[in-house]
Formats: C-alpha cells, structure tokens, sequence
C-alpha cells in the first residue's frame, strides 16, 4: 500500500478536534455531514499534527479553512496555526452552548446546530 496522502485541496476544507469528548465526536460528525452536503471537504488534523508535507500543503493552497473545535482548549485551531495554516472559519462548541461530556450518545441536535452554525460562518464573504 502506498505511503501517500489521498487529500486534495478543495475550496473549503474542515479540521475537527475529533477529540475524546462528547464535543470533540460532535465535530468530527459536523465535518462528516458538511463533506456529505458537498459544502466541504474533511481534512486530516492528525496529517497535520504529524507534519506531513503534502496534507500541509493541499491544506494551504484551500480557499477556506474551517476549524471545529470542542472546547476551549483549542486543538484542531493550534495544530493549524502550529504549521503556518490560517484559518478562515472557526468555531468552538462550548462557546456555542454545548456542554462537554464524557457521554458519547450524541445528540443529533447538537450535530445538526453545529452544521448550521459552520453554513451560517461560510456564508460569510471573506
């Protein structure tokens, strides 16, 4: 199997925390549903993280960035901005009202108000 990155640069490309919260799994199933709709297209923070030169730069050469963080502590936003990535779109869950849990039945409310608020940060002209 070949040791290469599969990823394509896009006009808006998503970053998830994908962390180990009920947050972070919420992010990574925002993600999912905007690269269904065809709005965007998930991207791996973990490719970036490990400083993969061609995730790094299809990542750069993107018109959009959407970051989708969990909570507070930031990680999808730092391990961009740790590679030189600018983010366009940034969200930050707890920031919106959900409260961070270990409980990983997600609430397909939350899903679906995080999609909308990600739809509401990209129609804004940048």
């Amino acid at each position: 199997m070949a040791k290469e990155c599969l990823c394509q640069a896009n006009e808006i490309v998503v970053f998830p925390c994908s962390g180990g919260s009920n947050c972070g799994q919420i992010a990574n199933n925002v993600a999912v549903h905007l690269t269904e709709e065809g709005i965007g297209t998930l991207f791996c923070l973990a490719g970036i993280g490990a400083h993969i030169p061609g995730m790094i730069e299809s990542a750069k050469s993107a018109k959009r960035i959407v970051a989708i963080d969990g909570c507070s502590v930031e990680c999808a936003k730092k391990t961009l901005e740790h590679v030189g990535i600018t983010i366009t779109d940034y969200i930050d869950m707890t920031k919106e009202g959900i409260a961070k849990t270990k409980n990983f039945k997600l609430s397909q409310q939350d899903i679906l108000f995080i999609v909308k608020r990600a739809k509401q940060e990209l129609a804004k002209e940048r």
